[in-house]
């Protein structure tokens, strides 16, 4: 579906080179990525400001022509082949709008149908869809100038999938979005790449959209590759530890120890305590403590992917 192979972006900037002198310096935005994507996979491709994420984006969908390396999309270039590359991919970009400003909502999504081509019959059938699951109705009518951010991003999704593409770029689909907003794209994606159908490329600066959506995570730092992979394999690879918090009627005496787990802290007058687990089952370590140890309640903390990620990039 989607292929990349040593693929380049330099920029040329002036930088500050004496009291009155700039110099001409050559930055690689991107550095020689190579990713193979597969139809139907839903890819999280993450990393720090400045790493080249929107910028794989721009040579994905056609934007920016590469510096050097080779890319393809359906099997075509997607500089010289654009006009048809559009046809089979959408793109929503968090800070950029394919909606009529000063048009209805409703009205932009019927001029889409016009420049796509797309049959009435299509277009009313994914609009019905969409109208369903990210709940339109009530601002289908209201110019797109007065919506709000959260309703804006729902009009964007649901205009990036009317044509029927079979690749969704997504560039921070839910960057200012409220909790309510976010929860109802998240579900939408995550019903759209449950049917296989669409293959969905995700770059956002929120983990939890990669947890909830995506199979597989690619982490790019300083234009380069750092990772690609589950999150369960970032998570191994950086000794990351599952938690036991444990509320005890009594403190634990000084020496005490549990099967399969490190005592990591110590809170509340000893009344509560937190056990890194290691590889072993979680239920061998409180197989250890109830037997020993009065227990009010407890509970298991996967691995926060937040730390990981922030370790990964320190490491880069």
């Amino acid at each position: 579906m989607i292929r990349m192979q040593d693929l380049r972006k330099d920029f040329a900037v002036r930088v500050k080179a004496g009291r009155f002198r700039r110099e001409k310096r050559v930055v690689s935005a991107v550095d020689g990525v190579s990713l193979t994507i597969e139809p139907g996979e839903m890819v999280g491709y993450i990393g720090p400001n400045g790493a080249g994420k929107s910028t794989t984006l721009k040579m994905l969908t056609g934007v920016l022509t590469p510096t050097s390396g080779e890319v393809s999309v359906f099997g075509l270039t997607p500089v010289p082949q654009r006009t048809r590359l559009a046809l089979r991919i959408g793109v929503v970009f968090g800070q950029r709008s394919q909606l009529w400003w000063d048009l209805p909502l409703r009205e932009s999504f019927r001029l889409l149908r016009h420049i796509y081509r797309v049959p009435p019959a299509e277009h009313e059938a994914r609009l019905r869809r969409c109208r369903a699951l990210l709940e339109l109705d009530a601002f289908l009518d209201t110019p797109v100038r007065q919506l709000s951010l959260g309703q804006r991003m729902r009009g964007e999704m649901t205009a990036a999938l009317l044509h029927g593409p079979k690749v969704l770029f997504l560039d921070e689909p839910t960057i200012g979005l409220d909790v309510v907003s976010k929860q109802a794209v998240r579900s939408f994606l995550a019903e759209l790449g449950a049917t296989g159908d669409v293959t969905l490329v995700l770059t956002t600066h929120d983990l939890a959209d990669i947890e909830r959506l995506c199979d597989r995570l690619v982490v790019i730092d300083h234009g380069r590759v750092v990772h690609d992979g589950t999150i369960e394999a970032l998570h191994a690879r950086y000794g990351s530890l599952r938690s036991l918090v444990v509320d005890l009627e009594a403190p634990l005496p000084p020496d005490f120890t549990v099967e399969g787990a490190t005592l990591t802290a110590v809170e509340a007058d000893g009344h509560r305590v937190t056990f890194a687990l290691d590889s072993t089952s979680a239920g061998t370590a409180v197989a250890s403590l109830v037997t020993a140890a009065s227990v009010r309640d407890l509970s298991v903390v996967e691995p926060d992917i937040e730390d990981v990620v922030a370790r990964l990039y320190a490491a880069g």
